[in-house]
């Protein structure tokens, strides 16, 4: 028996309940559908709630009718991009479904990009017009020139809803409010194939570390959306649809983020948005206070909720965007009182291909026994698992590269269809996993350059190249260690060597301060070392691993140290 076999089929079940094994074939349909039909099923359910506000499916269409127009009336046309440059607010799950019944595709950008990293998002994308917040518009419009977008769309920090722009609106932007109430709730008759028009342009690191734009078509996001939470909870579906919530403090820039948002909209969920994932003590206010029926993170905010001790709940945590180590699942279930699912993917998969199933048996009561790790395939997917090696599939048991092919996967890195996928449609993941006797996926490792910082991806060739910028550095190489204060998450350090002949005393502080200009927060080094030589293979290229291995030993001996002191 081979991979091809799909011996996860057997585990397609919820106890008594057997779940479909195929749902081909995928209705062929844009994803503004998903929209248009929560609001003619559910139109008085809440769409969105945010910060005590509400807004209703009937109105979340008739707000994203009316931006479709009003982005219309601004040239946006079938094939153009829009960047949403957002925090997590009303006005971006608006922007989300305006974009799509325009026939263009959203370039969903983090406000925490640096200005070359928004340059290179919204410049190579070709976004016609960017959508920010007013605190981003000085910003935003001296970058204008560089990204080449014609219009910004601007909306109030309080929100379009609450108050307009505090700030006069200069020539070439438009606010958000003024346009909902200029535009008439008719978008325009567009004509989309589903297969091959894009619905969504997000750039993530892809397999060699260099910022890619990932080709998301109307198909995939749709056949993905389908793969998941209407397919994992189809026994359960009737007590669901229409009637229960998602809580999101995930990122909407991120993928994990908008296709919960997307998901909930198919099931006319009602989706509480949490406006800072950061912000802990109000998540777990809004959890105690809403009792949502599912929570949706990444790990470490599931480590921080259960410190705060919110007591049992009849929840379903998921967790995603990260390797959910067993401690903080541990932890989870026993203040929660429910096991976490796991869902696994990437940016170029839509973003779902495996979902932990097991995750539903307490609250559902279906599954005999609780398993843990990325769990089985979604069904139509198809999943290897190879040696990286020799390129032959792997004994079952044994690890190696996952690979992965289905409807939901990528049109292509952009702008060219098909690249970043072998000859024969198979993505290579970059993620080392093995399969067990259930055909439940586990997790081993991960792609050497890749840093994971809290489910943010970070490569350390960009880190590398930005800290080689500094006029002081001679040799240089950046890596990921275990944080030591968040479990299944990394730091990043570096090592350096300076040029002997500098004339400036260089300070670890001053590494970090360059970084600062050049990176987003969070790919800046933790832990940054001086040395006069630094290790090389015999290829004469800097021995990262040996480097790694020295750091994580030092902090580890700094951590005892600390342990044994008497206080």
């Amino acid at each position: 028996m081979s991979y091809l076999d799909k011996p996860w089929l057997k585990s397609y079940k919820l106890g008594p309940y057997k779940l479909d094994h195929s749902l081909a074939p995928y209705p062929e349909e844009p994803l503004f559908n998903v929209l248009d039909n929560a609001a003619k099923k559910y139109p008085a359910q809440t769409a969105i709630l945010f910060l005590k506000r509400t807004i209703t499916y009937k109105d979340l269409k008739i707000y994203a009718d009316k931006l479709a127009n009003a982005l219309t009336g601004l040239g946006v046309k079938k094939g153009d991009k829009v960047c949403v440059f957002l925090p997590n607010c009303p006005e971006a799950i608006i922007a989300d479904w305006g974009i799509l019944k325009t026939g263009a595709a959203a370039i969903p950008t983090s406000i925490l990009r640096t200005d070359d990293g928004l340059v290179h998002e919204a410049g190579s994308g070709k976004a016609k017009v960017l959508i920010c917040r007013e605190d981003q518009l000085t910003r935003v419009l001296n970058l204008k020139e560089k990204c080449r977008f014609s219009s910004v769309i601007v909306t109030s920090k309080e929100g379009f809803d609450i108050e307009p722009v505090e700030e006069d609106i200069p020539d070439g932007v438009y606010e958000f409010r003024q346009l909902l109430e200029d535009s008439e709730a008719i978008p325009p008759d567009i004509t989309i194939d589903p297969k091959n028009n894009l619905c969504e342009l997000a750039f993530t690191g892809g397999a060699t570390g260099v910022p890619k734009g990932v080709m998301i078509t109307h198909f995939n996001r749709a056949c993905c959306i389908r793969m998941g939470l209407p397919w994992m909870m189809k026994p359960m579906i009737k007590g669901i649809q229409g009637k229960s919530s998602i809580l999101l403090p995930v990122p909407l820039f991120h993928s994990y983020g908008r296709y919960m948002s997307q998901s909930a909209a198919y099931l006319g969920m009602r989706l509480i948005l949490m406006p800072d994932p950061r912000d802990i003590e109000f998540i777990v206010e809004t959890i105690k206070e809403y009792r949502p029926f599912m929570i949706t993170a990444v790990p470490t905010q599931f480590m921080r909720i259960a410190q705060k001790k919110v007591g049992r709940i009849n929840a379903i945590p998921m967790s995603g965007a990260a390797p959910l180590p067993k401690d903080v699942a541990d932890s989870i279930k026993d203040e929660l009182g429910n096991p976490v699912s796991e869902g696994y993917g990437l940016t170029e998969t839509g973003p779902l291909t495996h979902f932990n199933i097991s995750g539903f048996s307490k609250i559902t009561g279906f599954m005999l026994k609780e398993k843990t790790g990325l769990g089985v395939p979604a069904p139509d997917t198809e999943c290897k698992i190879i040696d990286q090696d020799t390129g032959e599939e792997t004994p079952f048991g044994e690890p190696g590269e996952i690979l992965v092919k289905g409807p939901q996967v990528m049109k292509g890195y952009w702008p060219e269809t098909g690249s970043g996928l072998t000859k024969d449609g198979w993505l290579k993941t970059g993620d080392i996993a093995y399969m067990d006797e259930d055909g439940y996926f586990h997790m081993t490792d991960r792609i050497k350059d890749m840093i994971n910082v809290s489910g943010n991806k970070v490569y350390s060739t960009q880190v590398d190249e930005v800290i080689f910028k500094h006029p002081a550095v001679l040799m240089a190489a950046s890596f990921g260690v275990p944080d030591p204060k968040i479990p299944g998450s990394e730091r990043i350090a570096a090592v350096i060597k300076l040029h002997k002949d500098y004339p400036e005393i260089v300070t670890e502080d001053d590494i970090r301060s360059f970084c600062r200009e050049h990176l987003a927060p969070y790919a800046v080094p933790k832990f940054v070392e001086f040395r006069d030589e630094l290790p090389m293979t015999v290829t004469e290229k800097l021995f990262k691993k040996v480097l790694r291995d020295e750091v994580i030993d030092k902090i580890s001996q700094k951590k005892n140290q600390m342990n044994h002191i008497v206080y």
